[in-house]
This record gives C-alpha cells, structure tokens and sequence, in this order.
C-alpha cells in the first residue's frame, strides 16, 4: 500500500507538470506560434510520433516535461527564416505574456478543480462524538508542540494504542473496566488515566468483543494519559454553489499560507538534520521524496477511503497552488522572470519612443544568464538539501 500511494502522488504530480506544459502549448498555437516539441519526461526518448509540425513522445525519466516553441528568446536560433515571424520573440508582448502565465493559470485551475471535488464529492470531515476510533497516531509525540502538529520522528516510540492493536473502526465499550458510549466519556476517562499505570479497553470489531491491555503514555507539556488515537471523523458533502464559494476561499488562504511558507525557508534550513526537525521550521519543509511517502503512509494506514482521498485530493491542491505561485515569481528561470524580462522589453520601448529613438528590441538574455543561473543553482541546492533530510531524517506528515 506504500508503493500505490507513492504511485498515486508521483502520477499525479506528473499529470500536473504536463498540464501546465499544456497551458504553453495550448495558447501557443492559439496565438499562430510554431511548436515543435511536446514530450513528457527529461533525457532519452522512448517514443515519439509527428503530428504535423509538432512531435509528441515520452522520454526515459519521468520528471516532468517540456514544450519547445520556436524562437523563445534572443538567443535562440531558428532554423528557418520563414519560421521567424511565427517565433515566440516575434509575436505581441501581450500574446507572449499570456502564453508564460498560461502554464501557472492551468495549476490555479486544476486546484480549484480538486477543491471542488473534495467539498462537492468527498465531504468536509466533521468529528463524530460516537466512541468508534478514527485514525490510529503511530506513534508517542516527543512534546504538546509535536502532538499538536501531528508529527512523528524515527525516535519516537510506537504509542499505546497501535502497540496494543486497536484499529480504525474499532467501537469501544469500557475503558479502564467502566463502560463508555461517547467519545467525551472515552476522552475523560483517558485524560483521568495515569500515564504509566496498565489498564485495559473494550472494544467490538466486526461483531466481535475484543479486551485488549495498554499502558498511557505521558507526553511531555500534555496532562494526562495519552493512547494515540482519534475520533472517527464523519464526512459531510456540500452543494454545488458551497462548493464553489468555499474552493475559492479555500485557494486564498492556502495561496497565503504557501507565501508564508517561502518566507520560513532561511529558518528552516538549520533544523533540517536535526534531531527535533518535526519541532522546527524545517518540519514544514518537504521534498518530493517526503511528501510522497507521507501519501503513501496515508494511503496505507488503517484509516476510511474519505480520509485517504481527502488527504491526496488536498495536498495536490496545496501543491499546484505553490507551484503555480513560485512559477510567476519575477526571477529567471521560471516563466515570471521570462514575463519580467517582456515588461522591461515594453518599458524601454515606450521610453524610447517619447525619445524618438527607435525601439531598443528584445532584452539581451545573455546579460541575464548570470542570474539565472545562479537562481538555478540556489534552487536545486536546496531541492537537493531537502531531499536528503526527507531521506535520512523524515517527517511524517500523513493524518
């Protein structure tokens, strides 16, 4: 189960990258460009087949994907002089702008799309005060902070409740030898339960009584007992107009939250091999790596569909949000350096013009390759950071 939730992210964060690449293509044509170019994947190609000027095909790693639009910049040759006045430089300023922000504008879609579902389809999740347990937490959280965050680190002890086997679904009957029918009558009989001190909890699973032995765990900053589990959570759709008003906002808020979240990354760069990194800015940074085996924790965790839906439909929303955002950042390479460069292009010709000098051109990418490059390596760099910390010290962010 692991495996498929790693299949499931890495699939679609794959279909999300050629959507934006089909953003570029899309209005490409639409504006008369010549696309010659649309592959997914990076390195040898495996397939391809032309479909009048433009060759589709699939590469040999699948790490995203690519459109080729003839004459992009200045620097970029064109094999044909009939092919300029279809070249990307050769066309409108408003034209190429549109064709830039087209890849980022497919993610904002997709997002607002996957809320939907999630709202319209999936259900919003509400707790239920039945004492049937939900998810199962794996583990003993090191402090109040950790436990609040829901966050679990390799040194961490498994929590009672999944040493003792309890499962999602599972309704309990008594705890500690009295009876209990509510999750507030469980909830005040843990919270009076002393942490270290065996007791044992009733439950009925699949029509069978079952008595199982446990002893609460203390976590630090948190008063009484603690077993590691939750409440079953219930699932309430919403009507189409809802839906849609609560994706919206729901776009917004997540839109600041990744703001927020580019803005922790210089303090979150210490805390990344940490021992406590799940306590630190860094245990909101995340990798591929890391965010695909969180969905396959999720996936494979003893938890309802809604919840493990939920959890992948809304972290790619999260994601195509932050990448559709981080893309139109005015900073080479990305297409809102490229969208910059065009401004600056229509600024100077402007200024020129009140001159009565003639229109200075395209901007001179080779002055600007310093930059980009530079900005490249800072990112991957880091991409790279993050990478190994998700590899030998991982933060569990599955529900």
């Amino acid at each position: 189960m692991d495996l498929i939730g790693w299949v499931i992210f890495l699939f679609a964060l794959l279909f999300s990258v050629m959507l934006h690449e089909t953003g570029h293509f899309v209005m490409a044509k639409k504006f008369g460009m010549k696309v010659t170019r649309y592959f997914v994947g990076f390195g040898p190609t495996l397939w391809s087949i032309r479909r009048g000027e433009t060759e589709y095909g699939v590469k040999g790693l699948p790490f995203g994907g690519f459109v080729k639009i003839v004459g992009m910049t200045s620097l970029d040759d064109v094999d044909e002089p009939a092919d300029e006045p279809r070249s990307f430089r050769s066309k409108p300023a408003w034209q190429r702008i549109i064709v830039l922000c087209a890849g980022s504008f497919m993610h904002f879609v997709l997002a607002l799309v996957l809320l939907f579902i999630l709202l319209a389809g999936v259900g919003v999740q509400s707790p239920s005060n039945a004492s049937r347990l939900g998810a199962i937490i794996p583990c003993v959280p090191a402090s109040s902070t950790a436990f609040a965050d829901g966050t679990c680190t390799a040194a961490d002890k498994p929590s009672p409740a999944k040493a003792a086997g309890l499962q999602a679904g599972d309704q309990v009957t008594t705890f500690g030898g009295k009876p209990v029918s509510t999750w507030t009558q469980l909830g005040n009989a843990i919270s009076r339960a002393r942490p270290g001190s065996p007791t044992t909890i009733t439950v009925v699973r699949a029509g069978r009584t079952m008595t199982l032995h446990l002893t609460p765990a203390a976590v630090k900053g948190r008063s009484g007992g603690f077993l590691g589990i939750e409440a079953n959570e219930v699932y309430s759709t919403v009507g189409p107009v809802r839906a849609v008003q609560t994706a919206g906002s729901t776009f917004w808020q997540i839109l600041a939250g990744s703001a927020e979240a580019v803005k922790a990354v210089p303090s979150a760069l210490p805390g990344l091999f940490s021992k406590n990194r799940a306590n630190t800015a860094a245990g909101q940074v995340s990798s591929v790596v890391g965010l695909a085996n969180s969905t396959g924790q999720e996936v494979a965790s003893n938890v309802g569909w809604q919840s493990k839906v939920s959890f992948v439909l809304l972290l790619m929303a999260e994601l195509n949000i932050f990448f559709g955002a981080f893309n139109l950042l005015p900073l080479l390479p990305m297409d809102g350096g490229h969208v910059a460069a065009i401004v600056w292009e229509r600024i100077r010709a402007w200024f020129a013009r009140r001159r009565g000098r003639p229109d200075p051109g395209l901007v001179d990418m080779t002055k600007l390759l310093p930059v980009s490059f530079s900005l490249f390596a800072v990112v991957i760099l880091f991409s790279v950071l993050v990478v190994l910390a998700d590899i030998v010290n991982p933060v569990n962010i599955a529900g």
